[in-house]
């Protein structure tokens, strides 16, 4: 599948917004949840989706957004892990160490292009992404669907995509949920 990706700016607002649909994406998380944890199930979905298109308007892009033709189709968080501080709060997922490194902590893919390559097409756009503003290098979380008894939440997407993109396992302290890491050059 061709599919074209552009950072999450202001313009590509609207686009984000018919993806989400108007509960959000999620379960109306708005891709807070690595910002500010299991808060954002006590405040209004409206808080978060207001926080989101904030980070869209600002000077760093919260994410990418992947587009069929005129229709965005996947979403994956990009950021740098400091600004995702529930990860450091996740016993599983906390910093292997001092790096300062980008993080694609979830993925939303349209119902109606799940495996059809959106996902590999993000990760693949995110590294050039990190790279030039400097990360040394990207950082996923997913799930290893090849672990019996896998959890079936695949929003932090699925380890052997990331395999394919040539991360790496850098810890591993819950059996399916894997550290995964690529280290980048300015050239990535």
């Amino acid at each position: 599948m061709g599919v074209t990706i552009h950072p999450l700016t202001a313009t590509w607002w609207p686009a984000l917004e018919d993806l989400f649909g108007p509960a959000g994406a999620s379960n109306g998380c708005w891709c807070m949840y690595w910002r500010i944890g299991p808060r954002y199930r006590e405040r209004p979905r409206a808080d978060s989706k207001h926080d989101l298109e904030q980070l869209a308007a600002s000077r760093r892009p919260p994410g990418l957004l992947a587009f069929d033709g005129g229709i965005a189709v996947g979403w994956c968080e990009l950021a740098p892990r400091t600004d995702l501080g529930w990860l450091a709060h996740t016993q599983h997922l906390r910093p292997v160490d001092d790096l300062p490194v980008w993080s694609i902590p979830c993925f939303y893919i349209r119902r109606t292009h799940r495996r059809q390559g959106v996902m590999d097409a993000l990760i693949e756009a995110a590294l050039p992404v990190a790279a030039s503003a400097g990360a040394p290098a990207v950082e996923a979380y997913p799930v290893d669907t090849a672990v019996p008894g896998h959890t079936g939440n695949l929003f932090p997407g699925v380890a052997s995509a990331f395999t394919r993109h040539g991360f790496r396992v850098v810890a591993r302290r819950k059996p399916d949920r894997p550290v995964m890491r690529k280290g980048l050059t300015s050239s990535a």
